[in-house]
C-alpha cells in the first residue's frame, strides 16, 4: 500500500494534539476538586468501569479524524509489475463480399460461415492488432488495426454482401489491406485474403498487389471458399427466391501464386469444418513471441478508511445519546 498524497499525513498531528490537550485537561490543575477531611471512601471504592465510559466518545472522535486524514491522503495498492511473454502480430482480414458469397454450399451460406469462423479466430488472438478490409467491385476498410476486440467483432458482424458495388476486385482488396499496415512497426505482418471468385474488377491487378505485399514484407494467406463444380445459390424468380445450382469458379492458380510469392500458403475451404481447420492452422503458424511489460493494476483503498471514520462518528453519537447522558 502507498499514499498518493503522503504529505497530507502530517495532519495526523491534529488528533495527536487533541489527545495531549485532553490528557492535560483531565490530569491538570484545571480539573475540578473538593476539599474533604479524608479521601478514604473514594479510594476504597476505586474507579468503576462506567467512569471510563465517558472517555469513549472522545476516543471515537479522535479515531474518526485520524481515519479521515488517512482517507484524504488517498491510500492505494497495486500489483507488482512483471515482464510477461505474449504473442502478437498485425493481421488484416480481407474478405470478399460479392453476391456469390451468398451461395449455400457452406452453412448457412458462405459469407455467414466466414464471418462466424473469423470471429472465433479474432477471439483466440487477444494480443494481436487486427483489422478488416472488405472488397467486391471495389474495396474499403471496415475496421483499421486495433486491439479493441469488442469493436472488431461487432464490425465483423455488420459485414454483408450489399455494402458496395458487386464484382470481385481481388487486387484492390489486397492493396487496401497492405495500405492499412504498410506503416506498421510490427515484425510480422499478415493478410488473410478470403474469396470465392475470379478477379474481374479493380484498377490494381492481383499480381501487382502481391508484389507490393512482398516489398513491404507482408505475408499473404489466401483462402478459396466454396465447393468444386456446382453450388446451391438463391436465385430470384417470378415465383420468389429459389435455390438453384450454379457453377463455381475460383482462380486457384492466382491465389496460390499470391500466397507463394509472399511467403504464405493457399487453402481451399469446401465446408464449415474445413474453413475452421484452415483458420486454426494459420493461428498455429503465426506466432511471433515478444516480451512486454504488464501494466500495474491500482486499487483505491480510501473508501474503507472513510467508512471507518463514519462508523466512529455514528458510535460517538450513540454513546452520547444513550450511554453518557445516563451516567451518574
Amino acid at each position: 500500500m502507498f499514499f498518493e498524497y503522503p504529505k497530507l499525513l502530517w495532519l495526523l498531528a491534529v488528533p495527536a494534539l487533541m489527545v495531549l490537550h485532553y490528557i492535560w485537561i483531565e490530569l491538570g490543575e484545571r480539573r475540578p476538586h473538593l476539599r474533604v477531611s479524608t479521601s478514604m471512601p473514594w479510594m476504597a471504592s476505586g474507579r468503576s468501569f462506567m467512569s471510563f465510559m465517558r472517555h469513549i466518545p472522545f476516543l471515537l472522535r479522535v479515531f474518526a479524524l485520524s481515519m479521515l486524514v488517512v482517507a484524504i491522503a488517498r491510500p492505494r495498492s497495486s500489483e507488482d509489475m512483471e515482464k510477461v511473454d505474449t504473442e502478437g502480430i498485425d493481421i488484416i482480414l480481407a474478405m470478399d463480399v460479392s453476391t456469390s458469397m451468398l451461395a449455400r454450399d457452406l452453412v448457412p451460406d458462405r459469407i455467414s460461415a466466414s464471418k462466424d469462423i473469423a470471429i472465433e479466430f479474432i477471439s483466440q488472438r487477444p494480443s494481436d492488432r487486427m483489422g478488416i478490409v472488405v472488397f467486391a467491385g471495389e474495396s474499403f476498410t471496415q475496421c483499421p488495426l486495433t486491439t479493441d476486440r469488442a469493436t472488431l467483432i461487432n464490425l465483423m458482424k455488420e459485414v454483408q454482401t450489399d455494402l458496395i458495388e458487386d464484382g470481385t476486385a481481388i487486387g484492390n482488396g489486397l492493396a487496401t489491406a497492405i495500405a492499412r499496415m504498410k506503416d506498421s512497426d510490427a515484425k510480422s505482418r499478415v493478410v488473410i485474403l478470403l474469396t470465392d471468385g475470379v478477379n474481374n474488377r479493380g484498377e490494381i491487378t492481383p499480381q501487382m498487389s502481391a508484389e507490393i505485399a512482398k516489398t513491404y514484407g507482408v505475408r499473404v494467406y489466401t483462402i478459396g471458399v466454396g465447393k468444386e463444380g456446382m453450388a446451391p445459390y438463391p436465385v430470384m424468380t417470378p415465383w420468389g427466391v429459389e435455390i438453384q445450382d450454379v457453377k463455381v469458379e475460383i482462380d486457384e492458380a492466382l491465389l496460390a501464386d499470391i500466397a507463394e510469392s509472399t511467403g504464405g500458403r493457399y487453402f481451399r475451404a469446401t465446408d464449415n469444418t474445413k474453413l475452421a481447420e484452415i483458420y486454426s492452422e494459420i493461428n498455429k503458424m503465426e506466432k511471433a513471441r515478444t516480451t512486454v511489460d504488464s501494466f500495474p493494476v491500482y486499487k483505491e483503498l480510501f473508501g474503507r478508511y472513510a467508512l471507518l471514520a463514519l462508523l466512529a462518528v455514528l458510535l460517538e453519537l450513540v454513546f452520547n445519546w444513550f450511554i453518557i447522558r445516563r451516567l451518574p
